[in-house]
């Protein structure tokens, strides 16, 4: 018996309830023009392709830079070696003042040109140690000097704009 009341059941709601239901709930749909259609979907591919070559654009340009400041600084780290000979013979004591005279010319000349290359100097001795800037090979306990003071400098540090060419090879205090 109550299959028979749910058959009933099912059989006394009228179909044109339903139909109307489904009718009213279902949005409108626009008329889709084809030639607006076709349109867009190229207007769309031609931005996309734009904004692909910038992008391009962009990444060659900066890939260019980078290559460029590698470059530079490739070559002064292979005239490094230069710069510490110069400075060992400025450091050694010598009677001959035309040589010696001679030396710092050099070296002031130089230094001169790798200021023009945007090459920075540093590593001086009693400096604060940096150990994103200095390599520390030896400490030592001085109790005239602050803590993470450099006390000896034995190889300057050299670098481009933020790129480290060379570390300071220094020796730092207590």
């Amino acid at each position: 018996m109550a299959k028979k009341e749910k058959e009933t059941e099912l059989n006394e709601t009228p179909v044109e309830e339903t139909v109307e239901e489904v009718v009213e709930e279902t949005p409108e749909v626009p008329e889709v023009n084809p030639w607006e259609e076709k349109y867009n979907a190229e207007h769309d591919s031609h931005l996309r392709l734009a904004a692909e070559f910038d992008n391009f654009r962009k990444r060659t340009v900066k890939e260019k830079e980078q290559s460029y400041g590698n470059g530079k600084a490739d070559a002064v780290a292979k005239m490094l070696p230069v710069y510490d000979n110069l400075e060992r013979a400025l450091n050694q004591p010598t009677e001959d003042a035309a040589y010696k005279k001679g030396v710092e010319l050099t070296m002031n000349e130089l230094v001169k040109i790798l200021n023009g290359l945007g090459v920075e100097i540093f590593g001086e001795k009693g400096d604060t140690f940096d150990p994103n800037l200095h390599n520390a090979v030896m400490h030592i306990d001085d109790e005239s000097l602050e803590e993470n003071t450099i006390s000896q400098v034995f190889q300057k540090g050299f670098k481009i704009g933020e790129k480290i060419v060379r570390f300071a090879m220094v020796q730092v205090a207590n």
